[in-house]
């Protein structure tokens, strides 16, 4: 059903989905049938069902470079069973089209700014964010991460820790830690990895429910500002890294 203006529902999640060039055709349809799949299963419906106002405020874009942001499914309440197969099938009427470049900062802000202007009460605002590789483009991720956590909202993280697409080159091996340490952020954030594409389905299924209920996983990510950790310094800068290094060798701008 459309957004009603000052409805109050029991989160406001942006759905951010990585378009980017560094996936293959055939891991995009993957990714929006699994998504579909997850918005609509009983599971999500009754995690819904379940919170104190018993509906959810969703949205989806897609994103890639720091320009580009395309809404597929705009703001919407989902309720029923019903709302949630609608939701699911506008998912799957649209088309993907890959794009050049990274920017899970752009990918951020964008989110941000969507609720900002949310458009009904929401008891929590989350943005889920799912990506193939690190930000090679825009500000630096832990600026988006760190202002968006500033401003209230829960950013997750669903790494696609897979290999295809013609931009292998800006894969990295722990890209779940990448996440952990630079992209997700604010109380009760997580991140659920993704090591092959037959766990995408339920990884999202299980995401939803976590962020539908304001739940955490039992082996939670803990929450870390950029760099400020007793652990070892991450380098959050690695895929700006990896880009410049690639373009200097090929002149190739992915």
């Amino acid at each position: 059903m459309p957004a009603a203006a000052q409805e109050q529902v029991d989160v406001a999640l942006v759905l951010a989905v990585d378009v980017s060039r560094s996936m293959s055709p055939e891991e995009l349809q993957i990714q929006r049938r699994g998504y579909a799949a997850a918005i609509a299963s009983p599971e999500v419906v009754r995690a819904i069902e379940m919170g104190v106002h018993g509906r959810i405020g969703l949205m989806m874009f897609e994103w890639a470079n720091e320009s580009h942001a395309r809404e597929i499914v705009p703001w919407s309440v989902v309720e029923t069973a019903a709302d949630a197969r609608d939701f699911a099938d506008k998912v799957l009427a649209d088309t993907t089209y890959g794009q050049r470049r990274t920017s899970i900062s752009g990918a951020i802000r964008h989110a941000s700014a969507l609720l900002a202007d949310v458009p009904f009460e929401a008891d929590r605002l989350v943005i889920d964010i799912s990506g193939d590789g690190p930000n090679n483009q825009g500000t630096p991720v832990t600026l988006a991460r760190d202002a968006a956590v500033e401003r209230g909202y829960i950013i997750n993280g669903l790494p696609l820790m897979t290999r295809g697409g013609i931009g292998f080159q800006f894969n990295i091996p722990d890209l779940d830690e990448y996440y952990r340490r630079c992209v997700i952020g604010g109380p009760t954030s997580f991140v659920i990895p993704v090591i092959e594409w037959a766990q995408f389905p339920d990884a999202v299924r299980r995401k939803l429910i976590l962020e539908i209920g304001g739940r955490t996983p039992e082996k939670p990510a803990r929450i870390i500002k950029a760099q400020i950790t007793f652990d070892e310094p991450y380098d959050c800068m690695v895929g700006e890294k990896i880009w410049r290094r690639l373009r200097e060798q090929y002149f190739w701008d992915p």
